[in-house]
């Protein structure tokens, strides 16, 4: 696993905007990634959602997404950390939950399968569309990746994680756009809170079915703007 700096990425600052996440880079202010997927849910996953808010409570849902976004806040930057070779010996004397999802991401995940690194929490945009922050990029079992960490309070099934595949395909579309490469995987390493490692991996014609999917909702946000 080695660094090659080949590409630099922008810097970006991120804002809030109307409610919803941008990114000034390059001169324009972006929706994010995220902002353009929560935008354009449908209305079968929505209900979904409320159905769970109502069926565990709000607050207690509340407690639930918040804990969810400190984890995974605590776990990426541990792993930011680990990929910049900048872990001290306090990081890794802590035990804390967090650490221990990460260091399964890292032994499972990426050791001796991450080849070369391009970058990490690396800002991405499709230029006068979106953009956002891809956890990492490079070259992952010989094939030039994005790589997404994801932490989750139990095992996922393929069929769940839809978004997360769209995210993956967004910033692929977006770094081979800007830099001309040939991104064609995306690779999902995620983490239960009980220490449960699982790997999803996508590439091929169906990584071009979640690029093709992506692209349909960006135009669908951006006509949802003009309406409003």
């Amino acid at each position: 696993m080695q660094w090659n700096n080949k590409f630099i990425y922008p810097k970006s600052i991120r804002s809030i905007i109307q409610g919803s996440r941008h990114y000034a880079v390059n001169k324009e202010n972006l929706p994010s990634v995220t902002t353009i997927l929560r935008a354009t849910e449908s209305e079968e996953k929505k209900a979904k959602l409320a159905a769970w808010k109502e069926r565990v409570g709000y607050k207690q849902a509340e407690i639930i997404s918040r804990e969810a976004t400190t984890r995974g806040s605590y776990m990426h930057n541990y792993l930011e950390k680990f990929l910049l070779g900048k872990l001290n010996m306090d990081l890794l004397g802590d035990n804390t939950r967090e650490k221990k999802m990460a260091d399964q991401i890292i032994e499972n995940g990426l050791r001796n399968k991450l080849n070369e690194i391009w970058g990490c929490e690396a800002t991405l945009y499709y230029p006068g569309k979106y953009a956002g922050s891809a956890d990492c990029v490079g070259i992952y079992e010989n094939k030039q990746t994005i790589i997404d960490f994801k932490n989750s309070a139990k095992p996922k099934k393929d069929e769940w994680i839809d978004d997360y595949y769209l995210q993956c395909a967004a910033y692929s579309l977006a770094h081979n756009k800007v830099y001309g490469s040939n991104i064609s995987q995306a690779a999902i390493l995620l983490c239960t809170k009980d220490n449960i490692f699982q790997r999803f991996i996508i590439g091929g014609e169906r990584l071009i079915s979640y690029q093709n999917q992506f692209m349909e909702k960006v135009e669908q946000f951006y006509s949802q703007r003009i309406k409003n």
